[in-house]
């Protein structure tokens, strides 16, 4: 468990120092998202966004499960 929590930390440590660096890649606004407009307002969800970073999570967690 004190492995996981250490490695959450460095995650969210490294995320946030690359933070400038990966808003630039494009992801909220990927081909399949959902965005609709209307005339009182707007709705967004990120779907192809989770996906793939729930997709890199499950990598990162599961390299970091065979060490």
């Amino acid at each position: 468990m004190n492995r996981l929590l250490i490695l959450i930390g460095l995650v969210l440590v490294a995320a946030g120092l690359l933070w400038p660096y990966l808003t630039r890649l494009g992801l909220g606004r990927l081909p399949g998202d959902i965005a609709i407009q209307g005339e009182q307002g707007g709705f967004y969800f990120p779907i192809v966004t989770c996906i793939l970073v729930s997709l890199v999570l499950t990598l990162i967690f599961w390299l970091a499960g065979k060490l």
